[in-house]
Parts: structure tokens; sequence; C-alpha cells
């Protein structure tokens, strides 16, 4: 026997204080909700367990039956979650519960908002269901010895949920966890038998064990859950809620989700898939080197969490289930990412869940705007790292389009081409920083006044999306903001021969002021209304991409802009007939730094602009004084 030391005291992750906080009070219509995940954790607890005894039968030698046991003591108002599975050491006891172990930053309480429904789905978004605990409990015990140890010593974890846990050595002979909650005086509902057997049937029904209930009145504790994988069942028993159930079990999600599909494949390979789309986006969607993937059993016995091989990283948001029949138990990680049954498997869950996807967005399109607005920018990641879907996945792509003016409404391409009509041979673009900037850009003017659209791409991944889609139903894709653009139906009155002769010594007296700011001067076919605008070369990285780059830390070689100007406009004409060298250049530069700004781009010398700009309001009110 061991010898047992007295507790230590430690201070919650301040996360976790301001967590209890909030979360009493964001989850308080839904504290019922705390079983569900204590049940949850205990299913995870025996699944591992399970695992881990592939290679060590001798784990289970000693208590083979797993299960969860809930436990009632009407008398002291308590109610305690019991399970025999893979149990925590001393270490992992702090780690789990002392912190929010799988955000560890303040990113969390950033996005809480105070509002109840907001926060609740924030709350299942990071994972912290444990927690839930302290709505209903003034304190938990949590005691537990981890699976293999030679001798019986446990640990037992201890927290009012104020602050401060305390952790002690304790003996215990069973592996497992025991979860006591003494319930708050109000919350006495959680300690009677109807109520908690009703709250197991509608949460844990699905659990792939027995859930057991002593209801404490010396009579033999009785079978709740129907203890039957649901993913092994016929979707012709399944109802809707006990899919959305399952969902929150196995995603530790407080909200429904978007959609799901339940499939079983006989024949050359067989296994089957439940997989779910998630109403909102998790809180590490962007951190690409997250855990990530569906839980993978192999023949009902559960091998690991997140198996990221059987889909690609941009469907790093996908949860669900994988049963196979087909890969041999001792299956490993390194064993997942060279076996050939894999490269099949992943194929057609990929394009199941691109299916899904499809389906919502022709079917309930008010659902796929929701579902774009939250995983649009991961879904076009696809363009570039799928190129064996590429069609699929750019037939799911929205965006923002001059059709619109407030930026709010997002359209497919399909969408942009049977507006376009059969006689339009391009889908036009144009990159930029925001709707705003994108909507008010001067490249756009020709083409709006012939009437076509054009998609205003305005999000960081887009320039790398146009650059793997160069076509679309066989359109090629234009960027309207590049040299040597060829518009429909241009301006007639004056054509690119016309202008390189009537407007030579213009454009070649500007090319000569401007030469260490610009790599050319040309007469432009895409103005209206502006006197200038800046283009990128055919070969040249979009502004938008360099700025990125730049940015990043990237050190790329130095480019001019090439300046196209609007012959037409009052500004070059006045310009075209100004004999004052000095002041033909200031000019010059100022309609420049105009068509940098309006482009986006940062002056190089803001003051010296401003300087400029200062004399020629002096000079302009010398002139009228």
């Amino acid at each position: 026997m061991s010898t047992v030391q007295g507790p230590e005291t430690h201070g919650f992750q301040t996360e976790v204080r301001q967590l209890l906080k909030l979360m009493i009070h964001s989850l308080y219509s839904n504290k019922e909700i705390f079983l569900r995940e204590l049940i949850s954790n205990a299913s995870d607890a025996a699944d591992k367990l399970r695992f881990a005894a592939l290679e060590q039968p001798a784990l289970l030698s000693d208590d083979a039956k797993l299960g969860i046991r809930i436990e009632l003591d009407q008398a002291n108002n308590s109610i305690a979650v019991v399970d025999n599975g893979i149990g925590m050491s001393r270490e992992e006891l702090i780690a789990n519960l002392g912190t929010i172990a799988k955000s560890g930053t303040a990113e969390f309480l950033e996005a809480m908002t105070g509002d109840q429904s907001k926060d609740s789905r924030l709350i299942g978004q990071f994972g912290v269901g444990f927690y839930s605990a302290f709505i209903v409990a003034d304190k938990v015990v949590v005691e537990s010895r981890r699976a293999g140890l030679a001798t019986d010593e446990a640990v037992r974890w201890e927290s009012d949920g104020q602050g401060e846990f305390t952790i002690e050595a304790i003996d215990k002979a069973e592996r497992g966890t025991r979860v006591t909650l003494h319930l708050k005086k109000d919350e006495t509902e959680f300690a009677e038998a109807y109520r908690v057997e009703h709250l197991i049937r509608k949460y844990s029904d699905h659990i792939d064990f027995p859930v057991q209930l002593d209801a404490g009145d010396g009579k033999e504790a009785k079978l709740v859950n129907s203890a039957t994988a649901l993913w092994t069942r016929p979707r012709t028993e399944l109802s809707d809620e006990e899919y959305k159930e399952f969902y929150k079990h196995l995603s530790h999600d407080f909200a429904d989700p978007l959609l799901w599909s339940h499939n079983r494949v006989e024949g050359k390979r067989e296994y089957t898939s439940l997989l779910y789309i998630p109403s909102n986006a998790p809180f590490d969607l962007w951190n690409r080197e997250a855990p990530r993937g569906l839980k993978l059993y192999v023949q009902r016995v559960f091998i690991m969490d997140d198996a990221e091989q059987f889909l690609p990283l941009y469907l790093r948001f996908v949860k669900g289930v994988v049963d196979s029949a087909d890969l041999p138990l001792n299956v490993s990680r390194e064993l997942l990412q060279h076996n050939s049954e894999l490269v099949a498997m992943r194929h057609a869950l990929t394009k199941r869940v691109l299916g899904m996807l499809q389906k919502l967005a022709t079917g309930e399109k008010d659902k796929y705007a929701k579902f774009w607005a939250d995983f649009g920018n991961v879904i076009k990641e696809g363009l570039v790292e799928d190129d064996a879907n590429k069609d699929k996945i750019a037939s799911l792509l929205r965006f923002a389009t001059t059709h619109d003016t407030d930026g709010k409404q997002v359209h497919s391409l399909d969408d942009y081409l049977a507006r376009a009509g059969t006689e339009q041979d391009k889908v036009y673009y144009l990159l930029a920083d925001s709707f705003s900037r994108a909507a008010a850009s001067p490249h756009l003017e020709q083409l709006k006044s012939k009437g076509y659209e054009v998609l205003l791409l305005i999000d960081p991944i887009d320039p790398w999306v146009v650059q793997h889609l160069a076509e679309y139903q066989g359109k090629a894709l234009v960027d309207v903001a590049r040299d040597k653009l060829e518009l429909p139906d241009a301006r007639g009155d004056i054509s690119k021969d016309t202008d390189e002769k009537e407007y030579k010594p213009l454009l070649k007296k500007m090319r000569k002021m401007l030469k260490s700011r610009v790599e050319t001067v040309n007469v432009s076919q895409r103005l209206v209304d502006s006197a200038a605008c800046v283009v990128a070369g055919e070969d040249e990285l979009s502004p938008q991409l360099r700025r990125m780059l730049e940015a990043s830390g990237q050190s790329l070689p130095e480019k001019k802009p090439i300046l196209e100007i609007n012959v037409q406009h009052p500004l070059l004409v006045k310009l075209s007939a100004e004999a004052d060298e000095k002041r033909f250049s200031e000019l010059s530069n100022i309609v420049l730094d105009h068509a940098l700004l309006a482009e986006g781009s940062q002056l190089d010398n803001p003051a010296e602009y401003v300087q400029r700009v200062n004399r020629l309001l002096l000079e302009m009110g010398a002139a009228t004084a």
C-alpha cells in the first residue's frame, strides 16, 4: 500500500477562472447537458483503454467488461459518474482539469460576448464540457487511477470552481475515474432516479458501452442505454435527434450539426462512415497544425481519435466516424499513412463530403450561405491542395460581384455565367483588400458602363484561388487590373493606334518624368470617369499577393507598376497643355499617387505627396485671389 500524502493546492489557469464564471451564466438554461458531457468523457476513457489493450492485454485482465455507472445519493444530494476506463495520472489530472488544454490562450475569452446563445456555442467549440459540472454543483471531486500501475496509488482532484483546486494521492484499488458532483441546494432533481434515467436515454443512448444507473435505493443497478454503436444501426431505425446527440457526444459541440451523411460501403472494401458538417466554425479552424480528423474504429474497436488520413486538410472541420472491416487491428499511425486501402477510402470520403456540400448549395441556399460565411475560405484551400476535385470545389465557390451594391450577397460561378450569357467568353475578376475598395476601383469603369459583371475577390486567399483556377466551364478567368486587358466592346471612338500617335508627346513626357516610379505610361481603354489607374504586367504578381508576401517577411525583387491614363479626363487634358516643366512634373506625380491610393497601395513617400498637394492648393488659391 502506498504512502498517502496531504493535498496540494493549485490555482486554475486564468482562462479557466473566467470561463467558470461565464459558463454558469451562459449555459444555465441548458444545465442538464453536464451529464451528457461527463458520460461522453467516460466513454472516451473506455475507448482509449480498449485500444491500449490491443498491445497490452494485461490492462484489461482484472476487469475486462468496460462500462459506465451513474450513482445517486439523494441523502447527500450528489451524483457520481464512474468508469473503468484508462484513468488519469496526477500530471494528466492537472493538465486536463486545470487548464483549457485545447486553447491554452486568452483567444477563447476574447471571443466571448456576454450573449447567452453565442457564448454557449463558443464554449462547445472549445471542448470544455467538463466545466459544465459547476453549473449544478458547488463542489466537484475527481478520483482516478491510471490503468497499468503496479500499485493501487491514485489521485484525487477537488474544487469548488472558485479559482483553486487541490490534488492529493489516495488509495484506489480499481482503475478508472469517478467524478462526484456535490449538487447545489436547488439542483436536487439531478439526484432523482427518474430524472437522471430520462437524461441518459435522451443524450447518451448511443454510447457504445453499457450505462448503468444505481439509484441508491439498495436495488440492483439498471441498464439504461441500448449500448450499441449508433453508426452500426440501420438509418431507417435512427431519428434526427439521435444523430444530433451522437454528433454532440462526438464533437463536444453544444450546437446541432448543419447536416450529416450515414453510409455503408460493401463489396471489395467494407466500411461504414458517419460524417457531420458543423453549424459553426471551431475556434482553431485556422490552425492547420491542430488535431483533426475522424474517429477511427476497426470492427467497432476504437483505434484513434484524430485519423487525419481519411480527409484532406481543407476538410479539417468535418467530424465523424469511420468503422472499417478491412484494416488490421494492430493498425498504427505509420501504417495508416501507407496502407493502400486508405487511398481509395480517402477519395470516396472526400467525394462524399463534397457531394453533401453540393446538395446543400443547390437545395438549401440559405443554409449554404451560412456555411460559406464560416468555412468558405477553408474550402478555397482545396483548389490549391486537391487538383483531382478542382471542378467540384470550383462549383462550391461563392464571391461578391458588381451585381450587388452592398457586398452582402455572394454568388456562384454558375450564377455569374448564367447572367453573362453564352456570348461572353471570359469571367472577369478584380482582386482587392475590401469590398468597398473593389467596388470603387477605377479598373471596373469601362466594364460596368458596358453592363459586364465582375467578381470582386476580397479574401486573402483569393490570389492563390485564381492562380489555380485558370478557367471555369471553358471560359478563362481574366484579371481586369492587368496590362493588355482585352475589353469587350471597348471604346470605339479611340483606337490603340490612334492613341499612340495622337498622344505620343504626352506619353513620352510623362514616361520621362515618372521613369523612377513606373515601368511605363500607356493610354487606358478601361477608364471612364477616373484620371488614371495602375496595373500589373501580365507575368507579375498582383499587388495584393505582393503585399501579403512582403508582410510575411519574404523579400521580393522591386517591380514598378504600369500607369494607365484616361486622356479624355479634364485633368489629363489640362496636363497635356501644361508648358511649365516643373508644374507638369508635380501634376504627373499627383496623378500617379492618386492611382496608387485608389488601388490600395501605400505611397513610398507620403510626406512628399502632401507637399505636392499643398503647393498645388496654394497655387490655386493665389490664382483666384
